[in-house]
């Protein structure tokens, strides 16, 4: 007896030892380029073994990445519960099955490997069949020999004399070449011959379902069992995938429940846990670098798996299918750098957090509570934008959103958005991005501050709008530095450009002489600042505390451009800081 427990406890070991083994290798296989992955997958000694243990989603990224048409010695090695997956993910607009995708993938399918397709198809999938047949042929019953066949007109074939079958006329319409539409044809005409020669009974009751399938209700029913499986992926239905948006507090987000952690000879490696996901994400963000610090293979299997559920909700509360790892690689950067702001936020520190808290922090809480803790402060900073707004100076006056200049309209246009962006001003070659750390936020927030401090000086400025001159681009700087000028140089008041002859003595007056690059002296600023603290009626010392940084910023912008232009080269065409009059 004894003898008996200790080999089947061996054997167990042994067992347990292939699946880790064969775990790691996966993970190898699934870092290498589609080519070498799939070469590396076919040599493999156990590779049906090997696909079948690889997570769903992991294999339907490798699939898109090889391409559909030459992944059919790979998708011959994949168990059903993968077929099944790429279905789902494939055949599905919103809540409505895809006609043209169910005859693309079922004849791929078909082609991978003909005999489980015709199995599974008449034991597990029968209810797509037959719903796809219905939409995309039609049947006719001859009973009794009392019609004749040549009576339903051209087009219609039989296996059996009783049904007839006919493609309706649009069957393959979204496939242009007339190849691919025989193509189709044959997979169908294979398809339905196969069934019958299986197994007659089973062909003509599947037919007999066929003719009384009720669209509406039987793609009801499908979306609903689809929709069940896809949950567990993180793949939820859109209304209930928007709540990874909804914002919460760090005071309210709820702990995990405890868990005892395994030692990885314990650990479950028949679970498929995701890696692309994993693959793609950055170890220099905080949950990169959280990640990494874990030592616990379970815990990092849990947080990998959570890590991919979590994407996948992004995926469909944004209504944007991925289907390549380029696609993913996006959706896992936003997901990092919510959950880097979401454990900075949870941390309460200054400072980023370490790996080691960030990690604690992962095993308190849940990721998507992460997430939305990091989202929750863009969602704030974004709810005191449109706040703003709504009371300007600006927006009473009918201004455009570019009155506030390139850089601040660019930080505002992407806190007013639906969905909040990131102003990157094509640093990593777009215009917006995803906000990533505190940084990006703290930016976004002091550009808000500054426009709302300038748009409060404004409202105190007896500024006309209807002044504005009509042939100028009118900005709040050239606007606030124009009316500045104009005080110098002893003109009215009013928001009117400036002759070119006349602004030359105040241009020289602006450098700092006998300096290399020349700079504008405090002397100038301050002058400024005694002007804008009159106009106003505010103290001097509570403008230079609360614009400081911002003016800084607007003369650093006069230096930048001018700093090198003679008063006599001055051109109207190229200054946009002062509104100066046309020659």
């Amino acid at each position: 007896m004894n003898t008996r427990i200790r080999n089947k406890n061996n054997e167990q070991q042994i067992h347990r030892q292939r699946l880790a083994r064969m775990a790691d290798e996966r993970r190898q296989i699934l870092a290498m380029p589609p080519q070498k992955a799939i070469d590396a997958i076919l040599d493999h000694p156990r590779n049906t073994a090997l696909v079948h243990s690889m997570a769903e989603e992991d294999l339907f990224f490798l699939v898109h990445d090889i391409g559909a048409q030459d992944s059919l010695e790979i998708l011959s090695l994949a168990s059903n519960r993968q077929w099944e997956y790429i279905l789902d993910l494939e055949v599905w607009n919103r809540d409505r099955i895809n006609r043209d995708a169910v005859t693309y993938w079922l004849n791929l399918l078909h082609q991978a490997d003909p005999n489980r397709f015709i199995e599974w198809t008449m034991k597990d999938k029968y209810d797509l069949l037959e719903y796809y047949l219905n939409r995309t042929v039609d049947i006719r019953v001859r009973e009794n020999d009392e019609e004749d066949p040549s009576d339903y007109g051209d087009g219609y074939f039989t296996y059996d004399g009783t049904f007839y079958i006919r493609f309706f006329d649009d069957a393959f319409e979204a496939f242009d070449d007339e190849e691919s539409q025989e193509e189709l044809e044959n997979f169908i005409f294979t398809m339905l011959e196969r069934l019958a020669a299986e197994d007659h009974v089973a062909y003509q009751l599947m037919l007999l379902r066929t003719i009384n399938v009720m669209p509406g209700e039987s793609e009801e029913e499908a979306y609903r069992f689809r929709n069940v499986r896809l949950s567990e992926k993180g793949f939820l239905p859109y209304d209930e995938a928007v709540g990874v948006y909804a914002p919460i507090r760090p005071e309210t987000v709820k702990k995990r429940p405890r868990k005892v952690l395994l030692s990885r000879a314990d650990t479950d490696f028949t679970v498929p846990v995701p890696v692309n996901h994993s693959f793609l994400l950055s170890a220099d963000t905080l949950f990169g670098k959280a990640l990494q610090s874990i030592d616990t293979e379970e815990v990092l299997n849990d947080l990998q798996v959570e890590f991919a559920a979590l994407c996948n909700q992004i995926v469909s509360a944004d209504l944007s299918p991925v289907r390549e790892r380029e696609g993913l690689l996006k959706v896992v950067n936003k997901s990092c750098g919510y959950l880097g702001i979401g454990l900075h936020r949870l941390s309460g520190t200054p400072e980023p957090p370490g790996p080691a808290e960030c990690a604690t922090l992962l095993r308190i809480y849940s990721l998507a509570d992460i997430f939305r803790t990091g989202y929750g402060m863009v969602v704030e900073l974004r709810n005191r934008a449109v706040l703003w707004q709504r009371e300007s100076w600006f927006h009473r006056n009918r201004l455009a959103l570019s009155f506030w200049g390139e850089r601040l309209v660019g930080h505002l246009g992407g806190l007013m958005l639906k969905r909040p962006k990131c102003f990157d001003n094509f640093t990593s070659g777009g215009l917006y991005r995803e906000f990533s750390n505190l940084q990006d936020l703290k930016g976004a927030e002091m550009a808000l501050a500054e426009t709302i401090t300038f748009d409060r000086l404004l409202s105190r400025i007896d500024i006309p709008v209807s002044d504005f001159p009509d042939d100028h681009f009118i900005t709040h700087e050239n606007l606030l530095l124009t009316l500045w000028a104009r005080h110098r140089l002893d003109l009215k008041p009013a928001p009117e450009p400036i002759a070119i002859d006349q602004f030359r003595p105040f241009y020289k007056a602006l450098w700092t002489t006998g300096v290399t690059p020349p700079r504008i002296s405090d002397a100038i600023k301050a002058d400024f600042l005694d002007w804008l603290a009159g106009a106003t009626g505010e103290p001097a010392y509570e403008l230079s505390r609360d614009t400081g940084d911002a003016l800084e910023r607007l003369f650093g912008r006069i230096e930048e451009e001018f700093s090198d232009v003679p008063a006599n080269d001055l051109d109207h065409r190229f200054v946009q800081m002062f509104l100066l009059k046309k020659n």
